[in-house]
């Protein structure tokens, strides 16, 4: 018979699993979506960012506007100085939650082609962003 010696493992030496609460960015600018785009770059440009988050009035995260959405809005023959953000906004576009695993939150990221993703809590409210560094 062979003795097998073993060693107990502390409780500190199970992997720990990331969350997008742990790595997301909560510095960064929200706008209500009745905001103009003019105002709205604005913000953009004086927090020096490259996306706004962007909720409703009751303070619940609608989407996530970027620089080129902006342009793209700007340039469209249909702009006015009086669009709003909601009107540009389109379909919600990717989110994750903030529990939601690093890994989870990245594939989500490559698959849907985004260099940023905001993060909702369990109310539908956005805390922050998870973006690509640069």
């Amino acid at each position: 018979m062979t003795l097998v010696q073993t060693q107990a493992r502390p409780a500190s030496a199970t992997p720990v699993r990331r969350t997008a609460a742990d790595a997301m960015d909560t510095g960064g600018p929200q706008v209500c979506d009745d905001m103009t785009v003019e105002v709205a770059l604005s913000v953009m440009a004086s927090a020096r960012t490259g996306h706004l988050l962007v909720c409703d009035n009751d303070g619940l995260c609608t989407g996530l506007l970027t620089q080129a959405q902006f342009t793209a809005a700007r340039d469209s023959s249909k702009y006015t100085d009086r669009i709003q953000l909601r009107d540009i906004l389109g379909d919600r576009g990717p989110l994750t939650h903030r529990v939601t695993t690093m890994a989870e939150a990245e594939h989500t990221m490559h698959y849907g082609q985004v260099d940023a993703l905001p993060v909702v809590d369990e109310h539908g409210s956005a805390p922050g962003v998870l973006a690509v560094a640069r």
